[in-house]
């Protein structure tokens, strides 16, 4: 069982940034995919980043590519996302979640292969 607390949304100005985090629970922290994924009010779970166990290879979806940054520290069983230069269309609640089955370019990008999930947090970029 993991659990999953995000943290650090919150209303910032088109341009602005923002830095979300993720505390897990347990102890095979360090053996997961983790990953981002937004939902904006009547849109489908986007893709936004996932980083392998080790930090050392990442993923991201083409709308936040070159703005967002995601990164992890196994020692606090935190993942981290940087969203810089944001957009009133990353207007959305943010979630992290644990895959434990693909770190391919299709399975990072698949909600179902991800078996657990934080709460979410809301991030609001006004224009």
């Amino acid at each position: 069982q993991v659990q999953l607390v995000e943290s650090g949304g919150g209303l910032v100005q088109a341009g602005g940034s923002l830095r979300l985090s993720c505390a897990a629970s347990g102890r095979a922290f360090s053996s997961y995919v983790m990953g981002w994924f937004r939902q904006a009010p009547g849109k489908e779970r986007e893709f936004v980043t996932a980083i392998n166990w080790n930090g050392g290879s990442t993923h991201y979806g083409d709308s936040v590519k070159g703005r967002f940054t995601i990164s992890r520290d196994n020692a606090k069983n935190t993942v981290y996302l940087q969203m810089n230069n944001l957009k009133p269309e990353d207007t959305a609640v943010y979630y992290c979640a644990v895959n434990s089955e693909s770190f391919s370019y299709a399975g990072v990008r698949n909600p179902v292969r991800y078996g657990y999930w934080g709460q979410g947090t809301q991030v609001t970029v006004s224009s």
